[in-house]
C-alpha cells in the first residue's frame, strides 16, 4: 500500500478515487508517566514515555487507515493528514487520527 501526504504519486496515475479512509487511536497515559513527564518538564529534557505513546498511537491509526483502504479495494492512499489531540481535563488521553483519500493507481 502506497501512502503519501501529497495529492498524487510521482510516476503513477490515479485511475479511481474510492473515498475517505481513516483510522484513530486513543491511548491513555498513566499516573507514573505523568509524574515523570512533569519532572522532565521542570528539569528539562524529553519525555520518552510520551514520545513512545505518540509513536504507538500513530502506528495504530495508520494501520487502521490502511486496513480500511484495503477493504475498499484501494492500492494507495493520498493526501494523508495526521492530527494529534489530548482528551480529558488534564490530557489524560492521547488521540491520533489519520485521514486520507483511498485511490487505485497504475
Amino acid at each position: 500500500m502506497l501512502i503519501t501526504t501529497t495529492p498524487n504519486i510521482e510516476g503513477k496515475q490515479i485511475v479511481q478515487y474510492i473515498g475517505l479512509a481513516n483510522g484513530e487511536a486513543i491511548i491513555g497515559s498513566n499516573l507514573i508517566k505523568d509524574f515523570f513527564a512533569t519532572v522532565r518538564d521542570v528539569v528539562g529534557g524529553r519525555s520518552a514515555a510520551y514520545e513512545q505513546a505518540l509513536r504507538e498511537a500513530k502506528s495504530i491509526a495508520l494501520k487502521e487507515m490502511t486496513e480500511q483502504a484495503m477493504r475498499l479495494g484501494a492500492n494507495a492512499i493520498i493526501g494523508v493528514d495526521l492530527d494529534y489531540q489530548t482528551i480529558g481535563g488534564n490530557g489524560g488521553l492521547l488521540m491520533v487520527s489519520a485521514n486520507g483519500t483511498a485511490v487505485i493507481v497504475e
